[in-house]
């Protein structure tokens, strides 16, 4: 979050290399990866985990076998360390750590520095802006990396902005996710968007049948071909890129509403769903892995924590569609929203220093969990249709 009372954010800049000095500028970040992972698999080896014993071992080697200049040098060997010591304290290590990217870890003003619509980097370099977000350019610049991806160079700068004070709410705008639909209102409004993974789901298929199709009992070609298995990641990072883009999307439009209305944002904490789903069909585990639930309440988190728009996370909401004491019947989604919106309710009394009216909506009994709770129920009670489904009349 970049510390009390800042928020740290990246800015991205699409920049392109003059002609002259392309070649030459992907030559260096091709020397920097290869100097970054022999950086990596020396600190580990020789336990230099401290900057001066980095500096020590790798600074004039660096310059010298891989003709990095000096400060470019330096902050390799400060990269390496802060790989080397996240692998040194996971317990569950995998193998050693090793880039594969082509990035390059530059330090403000020292290793690079933008002038008008142009970024100088150390050696020479110079790369025109083609395109950036301008809302903070009154911040100062921070470390940022400049990475060469499928034919082009993107700059990602890390800015420090001040952090808003969060406001006293005035109600809640609950959130529930579906794997169709994300549904985000309260007892007063409900706005409903459809999700992303129809569309993820259809470039994650052509990328399975590249793998089926170039596939056999005794030899899958497709990890040998080159121009395959380029394909076959270009599909999966389109489904990734899709989702998240959506994320950002909807989670923006959730925290702006909030903010507008001064509600705080209730959304459903999902953390422990991994565990479930291992009891879940193929294809719905797929679709909720694509989704990833943990990611789209990333951002709705930062979205809120960007415009000061409190956030109460509550106990994930079961398939209840029948209150057996009222008969009340209703949309799951609908009962979900008002059921978080008085959960959250409980909650936030303390923190708003006084009661908040609560739903009128009675609390829904369980008739039927989702997908991922209990599926053995007795057999009368049987869940409604999604679609308003025929009830048992026996109830």
């Amino acid at each position: 979050m970049g510390g009390e009372g800042f928020l740290t954010t990246t800015v991205r800049m699409r920049v392109r290399p003059e002609p002259e000095c392309e070649e030459e500028l992907v030559g260096l970040l091709k020397r920097y990866r290869d100097a970054l992972n022999y950086s990596v698999k020396k600190i580990i080896e020789k336990r230099a985990t401290s900057l001066s014993k980095a500096h020590t071992l790798l600074y004039q080697e660096l310059k010298e076998k891989f003709a990095l200049p000096s400060k470019i040098a330096t902050d390799c060997y400060r990269e390496a360390l802060s790989i080397a010591k996240s692998w040194l304290s996971n317990p569950n290590k995998g193998t050693m750590p090793k880039a594969k990217t082509l990035r390059l870890w530059l330090t403000p003003s020292l290793s690079y520095r933008i002038k008008g619509n142009y970024v100088e980097v150390l050696g020479g370099y110079r790369l025109r802006i083609v395109g950036w977000d301008r809302r903070y350019d009154q911040y100062p610049n921070g470390e940022a990396r400049l990475m060469y991806k499928d034919g082009k160079f993107f700059l990602m700068i890390s800015k420090r902005v001040p952090r808003p004070s969060k406001y006293t709410p005035k109600g809640l705008l609950a959130v529930d996710i579906n794997e169709k639909e994300i549904v985000f209102g309260n007892s007063a409004v409900e706005e409903r968007r459809e999700t992303a993974i129809d569309r993820a789901l259809h470039y994650k298929r052509l990328a399975e049948k590249l793998q089926q199709k170039y596939s056999s009992a005794r030899y899958n070609a497709w990890l040998r071909r080159k121009g395959i298995l380029r394909r076959i990641g270009h599909f999966h990072r389109k489904a990734c890129n899709i989702i998240e883009d959506w994320a950002k999307k909807v989670s923006r439009e959730i925290a702006e509403l909030a903010k507008q209305h001064r509600y705080a944002v209730a959304r459903e904490d999902l953390t422990g769903l991994i565990e479930k789903l291992r009891e879940l069909p193929r294809d719905h585990k797929v679709a909720l892995l694509i989704l990833s639930y943990r990611k789209l309440a990333f951002w709705i988190d930062w979205q809120c924590e960007k415009l000061g728009v409190p956030v109460v996370p509550v106990e994930p909401e079961h398939r209840r569609l029948k209150c057996l004491k009222c008969g009340l019947e209703e949309d799951r989604d609908r009962i979900a929203v008002l059921n978080i919106e008085r959960r959250a309710l409980e909650q936030l009394e303390p923190i708003s220093g006084g009661p908040l009216t609560a739903p009128t909506a009675p609390q829904m009994t369980d008739v039927f969990p989702n997908r991922c709770g209990e599926p053995n129920r007795p057999r009368e009670l049987r869940p409604l249709g999604r679609g308003g489904g025929q009830r048992n009349t026996s109830l």
